[in-house]
């Protein structure tokens, strides 16, 4: 008789027929975009759905789940196969693919930079070893001798990454990193759910040998399981259902030095100042209203990161920070340095937005003061605001403190970008991820925020000028000026708020507008002659790389509800059509008739996935 063990083999190799025709029959089905498909081989499925039967603890644990193979669907995305039930015991996000796609670039593209630093840091060691040692006639080539000792000590050569993903629910995350990314060490998929643990452990076996070898699930408290392997991991993923706050602290400890922190929020109505206090008291930023909102919760996170790691005498460094579909996501680098660290508040401002204009300033926390050789670290200089707006004479409102320092390092950008040109193919996303590293590329990374030109106009109660035109005249005036890859109508810009609206008055000149209130911000802004005199020719740089090249820049969702999903456990009902839509309410509704309620999910934590 033919046991369980030996029926898994006979299946991974393909040599279950049934199993075969299934298989060619979902393969001509996928798109690449990542098709889901019913799978026909219930062969397979029952031993995956059996196969830990033998131990009484893994029998409990799939008591939980069902087994009956009509039940599941087999989900494919990039090189990576899950089983999924119906039912939504555990969590997946079809839309998350643009998460996955851009985690799975800046991590090629981390692998390569830290092998290039490491090549650097040996040559530069060797340089130093044929400077003590003058009988050495050359310098050692550590090229063709990379195990010598260098002072003394064996030269190690660099170990594979070891990648933490804190909230792994079905895994497929982990199991994409596994099977795509080469050169990637040990990957670790940790929850703290006992069935989304043992949904990722079969499709762990799902996807074969080489993930068997690479992906570990553990069931643990992410929080615990970080502050007991510190500076373990040289990548930890944070995608956390909601806010990933009350996961930093112990993140930040967990990255190896010079390791790099992947983290998603996606409770954005805090964030984006719906709930101010809120907002506070997760992340110790107060948000402010404004058309930047979505920039300035990127900006809110990062610093909040910067505050946890500074109490380690760690600090960051943003190598990409974006905002799509309903979430923000930032990829920073964690390093270790006590002088470096105290450069922070240089790092972080306040924001002054008036409530009548929205003309918004930033308030620098801290300075240095240079003396002789020496450098002293000072509070700012303040307030730089009046009490009133001396544009249209309203009050502001103060937020912060913020990230006012670059989100992103365009050298990685530039070098994540050529990544995902060369290996198009290897994206199920690549449209979407491509279009968004691309806006990212030509961004001013030293503005903070931007202004909105349909804003300004609605300020003034004016037609808007094309965004050439004021492009334009920003440029002739003498200012930088890019898009963001936030807003299609965001323009950041170093050239300072009065100009800017000297620049909108002189076109309110030639575009005469109605009489308005005096009182209203619009008439106070009108009644002020321009100091500046706009010149709106068309200059040279007014259209970025991607628009004179009619590069689509931000595109469409590729299909209907594609946005947030029902957290994993929670019953789908007709409440949830706005998130799924009618045809999943449908097929969840048809799926439980005749079956008796199961018992309610104990309430979990935010430790469940966003994978």
């Amino acid at each position: 008789m033919i046991s369980i063990g030996q029926l898994l083999v006979l299946s991974s190799r393909g040599e279950n027929p049934s199993l075969k025709e299934a298989t060619t029959r979902r393969r001509r089905k996928r798109s690449r975009e990542g098709e889901t498909v019913p799978f026909e081989g219930k062969s397979h499925i029952l031993l995956l759905l059996n196969m830990g039967d033998v131990e009484e603890k893994e029998q409990k644990l799939s008591k939980t789940l069902s087994t009956d193979p009509n039940d599941y669907t087999i989900i494919k995305e990039g090189d990576a196969e899950i089983l999924m039930l119906a039912n939504n015991e555990v969590f997946y996000n079809k839309t998350q693919v643009n998460n996955r796609d851009i985690s799975i670039a800046v991590l090629r593209t981390f692998i390569s930079k830290r092998k290039e630093e490491h090549a650097a840091l040996l040559s530069k060691k060797a340089k130093v070893e044929h400077q003590m040692d003058p009988t050495q006639d050359e310098p050692i080539d550590i090229s063709k001798e990379p195990l010598k000792t260098l002072g003394g000590k064996v030269r190690r050569e660099l170990n594979p990454p070891r990648v933490l993903e804190a909230l792994s629910a079905s895994g497929l995350r982990a199991l994409r990193y596994a099977r795509e990314v080469e050169e990637i060490g040990q990957v670790i998929a940790v929850d703290n759910d006992k069935v989304s643990v043992e949904a990722c452990k079969r499709n762990i076996k799902l996807n074969g040998s080489m993930a068997c070898s690479k992906v570990e699930s553990h069931l643990a408290d992410a929080r615990v399981y970080m502050l007991t392997h510190q500076k373990e991991f040289d990548v930890v993923d944070l995608d956390p259902y909601g806010s990933p706050s009350v996961f930093l602290d112990s993140a930040v400890q967990s990255v190896a030095d010079g390791g790099m922190l992947m983290c998603t929020a996606t409770d954005l109505a805090v964030l984006c100042g719906g709930n101010g206090e809120v907002c506070y008291s997760k992340y110790g930023s107060y948000p402010v209203k404004g058309k930047y909102c979505h920039e300035m919760a990127l900006r809110i996170l990062l610093a909040s990161i910067e505050s946890h790691a500074n109490r380690y005498k760690r600090y960051i460094v943003p190598v990409l920070s974006v905002q799509m579909d309903f979430y923000i996501r930032v990829f920073v680098r964690i390093f270790t340095s006590a002088s470096a660290m105290k450069n922070t508040p240089l790092k972080l401002s306040y924001v002054y937005q008036c409530i009548g204009c929205d003309s918004f300033h930033l308030q620098c926390l801290g300075r240095t003061v240079t003396k002789n050789n020496s450098v002293r670290y000072a509070p700012g200089f303040g307030p730089v605001v009046p009490q009133e707006c001396s544009d249209c004479g309203k009050k502001f409102n103060m937020g912060g403190p913020i990230w006012s320092a670059p989100i992103h390092d365009q050298e990685w950008v530039a070098s994540i970008l050529e990544n995902v040109k060369s290996m198009k193919d290897r994206y199920p996303a690549y449209d979407r991820i491509s279009a968004v590293l691309g806006t990212v590329s030509e961004e001013l990374v030293d503005v903070p925020l931007f202004v909105s030109l349909h804003n300004l106009c609605a300020t003034l109660k004016c037609t808007s000028p094309s965004a050439v035109m004021f492009r334009s005249a920003v440029i002739n005036a003498g200012y930088r000026i890019s898009g963001s890859h936030v807003s299609p109508l965001g323009m950041k810009t170093d050239a300072p708020m009065d100009v800017i609206w000297d620049i909108m008055r002189c076109w309110v000149k030639n575009h005469p507008v109605k009489a308005q209130p005096p009182e209203q911000s619009g008439s106070v802004i009108l009644s002020k002659e321009p100091t500046l005199q706009a010149n709106f020719a068309r200059a040279f740089a007014s259209l970025s790389k991607s628009q004179a090249k009619k590069v689509a820049r931000f595109l469409p969702n590729p299909e209907p509800h594609w946005g947030p999903k029902v957290r994993a456990g929670r019953q789908i009902t007709s409440k949830h059509v706005s998130l799924l839509g009618p045809q999943s309410i449908n097929r969840c509704n048809s799926h439980e008739e005749g079956d008796e309620p199961d018992a309610k999910r104990p309430k979990m934590d935010d430790s469940t996935a966003n994978s």
